[in-house]
């Protein structure tokens, strides 16, 4: 059974910094994609960032520049580093790994950030 957890998240004033792992069980992504999604209260899911198997990163607009994107083949995780977090971060963050580049096969459950003002 494949599981991934995220963790990480949390209340952090603006300016902030909170670092998302995303842990992976029951298969390897090596080879795949990994990804991060937000979704705000009353708004759709939207894309933040992904990692393709050779290190290819993609970053949304809105958070170019602020988070970063990484992973760990040998722990199978994978990790979102966010600095200077603004109010309209606040989100369920989602990670969701593919067993190919091409798209999303598992979800975690998601893990709540809150940024203050």
């Amino acid at each position: 059974q494949v599981q991934l957890v995220e963790s990480g998240g949390g209340l952090v004033q603006a300016g902030g910094s909170l670092r998302l792992s995303c842990a992976a069980s029951g298969r390897t992504f090596s080879k795949g994609i990994m990804g991060w999604f937000r979704q705000a209260p009353g708004k759709e899911r939207e894309f933040v960032a992904s990692i393709r198997s050779g290190g290819t990163t993609s970053y949304a607009d809105s958070v170019k520049g602020r988070f970063t994107i990484s992973r760990d083949n040998t722990k199978n995780t994978g990790y979102l580093q966010m600095n200077s977090l603004k109010p309209e971060d606040t989100a369920v963050y989602f990670c969701a790994a593919g067993n190919t580049i091409f798209k999303y096969d598992y979800w975690g459950q998601g893990t709540q950030v809150t940024v203050s003002s």
